[in-house]
């Protein structure tokens, strides 16, 4: 078991971080519909969606409760009482008293992500900051959670079973030593508690303690680089020399992804090789050359065989075994 000092009462945790992705507008709305007008924190969100998607997402929780919220802009303060929404194709990041908007790798295959801003806030707000974790598939904001929980902070995460996609919560239950786990209406209320200093729920935890062993160099999907495995806070990452990120979850999938298109290649590659031989055997059988004829056809008959037996790993892999796990486009099962 992870060991957890419960934080102290008086700590006014003035930075919210929320982390969201698949069906994570409504729970957006419904926490930030419930958070009191005289808030005396600043709350920082990232919703993970496409670059080329246009976000609505601060008019939608301005509309939801009484905190005004806009999109973030690079430098903008972070200010009490105000909601700053992360913008598509953007990390959004905590340095100090203010945020900055960068353009740097994506992690778990997510920019914005939920745990460049959770990590962030945990190095420059400590103790005082509040990271919650809403709907969404895989892990994605775990490891940024535990970050936030070793320096003091307050975890939070959405009751899993009101989730619409309880993914997110469910692995940050399993990897974080949280503090709470709650339905949204009773996440708003803990928040505008440890704003005000109050003692923070009682604790849910059983996380299970890191599996020891040598560390996994393996090759990074997107790049191609080395990727080395390591832990933030308890939780395994792994990332490259340029900088993507994975957890566990992610890893699996565009991995699998990459796997997938090796073989595809791999079957079409053998296929052409075969053509080409047997268009080789022709020629060869053109010019009377019996002995390099039958070699051209016994070379093409073996690489119809190796296309055959990648086709059929290709048959039976199943979608989790090979394919993308495709999460649902951010709005398509969400009310805007």
């Amino acid at each position: 078991m992870v060991a957890s000092e419960q934080p102290e009462p008086g700590i006014r945790r003035d930075v919210v971080v929320v982390g969201a992705s698949a069906g994570g507008i409504e729970a957006l709305r419904r926490l930030v519909g419930r958070l009191p007008r005289d808030l005396p924190a600043a709350v920082l969100v990232v919703l993970h969606m496409s670059a080329s998607s246009p976000s609505a997402l601060s008019g939608i929780l301005g509309r939801a409760g009484p905190l005004p919220s806009r999109q973030a802009r690079d430098g903008d303060d972070v200010v009490r009482g105000e909601i700053l929404v992360a913008p598509p194709g953007r990390h959004l990041v905590v340095e100090g008293d203010h945020v900055r908007l960068t353009a740097g790798p994506r992690e778990n295959n997510h920019r914005p992500s939920v745990d460049a801003l959770f990590r962030s806030a945990a190095e420059s707000a400590r103790e005082r900051v509040a990271g919650v974790v809403l709907s969404g598939m895989r892990d994605d904001g775990a490891a940024g959670l535990a970050v936030i929980k070793a320096n003091g902070g307050l975890a939070l995460v959405q009751d899993p079973e009101e989730a619409l996609h309880p993914g997110m919560p469910e692995s940050a239950i399993e990897n974080v030593a949280v503090d709470a786990v709650l339905r949204c209406d009773d996440l708003a209320a803990a928040i505008a508690d440890a704003a005000w200093g109050g003692r923070p729920p009682p604790r849910r935890t059983s996380p299970a303690d890191p599996i020891p062993g040598h560390e996994l160099t393996i090759v990074c999907p997107e790049c191609g680089g080395v990727l080395s495995e390591h832990t933030e806070a308890g939780v395994p990452r792994w990332v490259c020399h340029v900088g993507h990120l994975y957890s566990p979850s992610s890893l699996n999938v565009a991995q699998g992804t990459e796997v997938e298109r090796a073989l595809w290649t791999a079957m079409r590659m053998l296929r052409d090789r075969g053509a080409l031989l047997r268009r080789m055997a022709d020629h060869a059988q053109a010019r009377g050359q019996d002995r390099i004829e039958q070699s051209f056809r016994d070379r093409a008959t073996e690489a119809d065989e190796h296309a055959d037996s990648v086709m059929a790993v290709l048959d039976v892999s199943t979608p989790s075994a090979l394919g993308d796990i495709a999460e649902p486009a951010v709005g398509q099962n969400d009310p805007t």
